[in-house]
């Protein structure tokens, strides 16, 4: 039976999973758009108000599912505003297969209107890049694509598909298959891993998204109660065990808690599991080895040694290591480093307030979301206060831009993953700043009908950038300071939406008593410029140098 390549991109997505993709149309990619006009009873296709926040959705609905997230664009501006969300997601390593549209082949390398060289333009960030030539080969590239972006180190893969290719036929028989080829991981020798923990006398686990993306909290959780160690966690990993967790000390780094700081710098052993060793999470990379061993665990062999050494390699799944691992190490107990660090947790410890301050205001959210309930953030000081305040009960429930620091990520991701969790209402921490990069996002939000609840930290600043101007340039407030006028509540109510200005507790209180059904809600909460992100270890510093206090 002949197929045109636009009906292979239908049945490969089909396929490999692909209920939900999201997109903006254009004339490269029509004959995809028409087939999927024809199959609105197998593929839900949600219309974007842009390219890179359609991107940013196919992110969080992957973050949310675990498995690929995909997104369509047409050539030209349609393909190179897909490329942020690219690269966000290849940072935070988030499987994602971009599919764009390109000019005809006769027409390639013409400068032909609308062309660009997308492959070439992504080579950096993406696991894998395909320019299809023949549309034989276009069914094995697509199902290659599914593979590559979810197996081993998740990742993105873009598959540029010129527009003859979509309106060629050929018969299912000549169909090629890529050939795909992964490198073996090394077998696993334990025997050093054994003796370092046995000897360890305050030992620690410093878990990353690797844990949440091999599904192995479980693990992680059986590990840490066997040797008695605390957990600290890098933001990508923050959900792979429940904030009430006693041996969960919160996110290290940064603008980690002070739980996690204090008891890093006494331990001296550190079992790292499936993190890359960021620098806003080592700061000083020769300080932060100092009196510690390391026992590094990640799928990537390429991060390993990559920004700090490790006494122990360990190269492969976390959960398939953490597994092999429990069934042969003993329990060990360390009482005196358990009450340690209970004491050091005391520290995180807020006094709650009645004036509407970041700590209270996410408490005050988080009282009224469930355990499964999917938050996305932006990018500044909101985010961090997200990531210390808020408690996250299960995995896969945080979307925020890790690796890259994506301002105006949030809105998209929410929408994203709103729709991977059966449209159940979700929470979008936001600053004024984030939300005015990605806001006409909400026509989507309220064109798809989702129950989003938007909390915009509005401060009238860029928070974060300013904070540091505060504390590194002698307040010399350049261009943060937005003198904006923007009223969000009636722009909320132009796009179809729900919006209040929230100036005080009892107003966020009453605004949450119910939960929208079937549209967005924005709340426009009303913050002092002046708030600060702390704790927080200074660029370049190290857990010593901790900053607890403003001046």
């Amino acid at each position: 039976m002949k197929k045109s390549g636009a009906a292979i991109v239908i049945e490969a997505l089909c396929r490999n999973g692909a209920d939900t993709v999201f997109g903006y149309p254009g004339g490269a990619v029509l004959p995809i758009y028409d087939e999927l006009y024809q199959n609105t009873h197998r593929i839900n296709h949600v219309l974007c108000a842009h390219e890179q926040n359609a991107a940013h959705a196919a992110d969080g609905y992957a973050r949310v599912t675990g498995k690929p997230g995909v997104v369509i664009a047409t050539s030209g501006p349609g393909a190179t505003n897909l490329v942020t969300g690219i690269a966000n997601a290849y940072l935070d390593s988030v499987p994602l297969v971009a599919i764009t549209g390109n000019v005809a082949v006769p027409l390639l390398g013409r400068d032909s209107f609308q062309e660009v060289d997308i492959t070439g333009i992504t080579q950096e960030i993406v696991k894998h890049n395909f320019a299809v030539s023949d549309v034989k080969d276009l069914n094995g590239i697509l199902d290659a694509a599914f593979k590559i972006a979810s197996s081993g180190r998740p990742g993105p893969v873009l598959v540029d598909i010129p527009k003859s290719i979509q309106t060629d036929v050929c018969e299912e028989s000549q169909y090629t298959l890529q050939e795909l080829f992964f490198n073996d991981l090394p077998e696993l020798d334990l025997t050093e891993t054994l003796s370092l923990i046995s000897s360890a006398e305050r030992p620690l686990i410093y878990s990353g998204g690797g844990v949440v993306s091999a599904g192995a909290s479980y693990e992680l959780l059986t590990l840490a109660k066997r040797i008695s160690a605390p957990v600290t966690f890098s933001m990508m990993g923050l959900t792979a065990l429940p904030a009430d967790e006693p041996l969960n000390l919160g996110m290290c780094g940064m603008h980690g808690t002070g739980s996690s700081a204090n008891v890093f710098s006494k331990c001296d052993l550190v079992i790292a599991l499936g993190v890359r060793f960021s620098d806003r999470a080592t700061g000083n990379t020769a300080k932060y080895k100092e009196g510690k061993k390391i026992i590094h665990v990640d799928i990537d062999c390429a991060e390993i040694n990559k920004n700090t050494s490790a006494d122990v390699e360990l190269c492969g799944n976390v959960k398939t290591v953490l597994q092999q691992l429990l069934q042969k190490l003993p329990r060990t107990a360390h009482p005196e480093w358990e009450k340690e660090c209970a004491e050091a947790k005391k520290l995180d410890d807020l006094p709650m307030s009645d004036k509407l301050v970041p700590v209270t205001l996410l408490r005050k959210v988080a009282s009224h979301c469930s355990a499964d309930t999917v938050v996305a953030t932006d990018v500044g000081q909101h985010q961090m206060w997200t990531m210390q305040y808020f408690p996250f009960r299960t995995p896969r429930t945080l979307l925020t831009s890790g690796g890259l620091g994506t301002m105006g990520f949030g809105l998209g991701a929410a929408i994203g993953g709103c729709i991977a969790n059966d449209r159940k209402p979700t929470v979008l921490f936001t600053g004024d700043g984030s939300f005015g990069m990605s806001l006409h996002e909400l026509a989507t939000a309220v064109s798809q009908k989702l129950p989003l609840v938007i909390v915009i930290f509005n401060n009238g600043v860029l928070g974060m950038v300013r904070q540091w101007q505060t504390m590194f340039y002698q307040k010399h407030y350049s261009h943060t300071t937005l003198n904006r006028k923007t009223d969000f509540v009636a722009l909320a109510k132009a796009f179809g939406a729900d919006g209040r200005k929230i100036t005080c507790l009892s107003e966020l209180e009453n605004a949450l008593q119910k939960l929208p059904v079937d549209t967005p809600l924005v709340l426009d909460c009303q913050l002092d410029m002046d708030e600060f992100v702390l704790p927080m270890i200074p660029p370049g510093g190290s857990v010593k140098d901790l900053i607890t206090q403003r001046n």
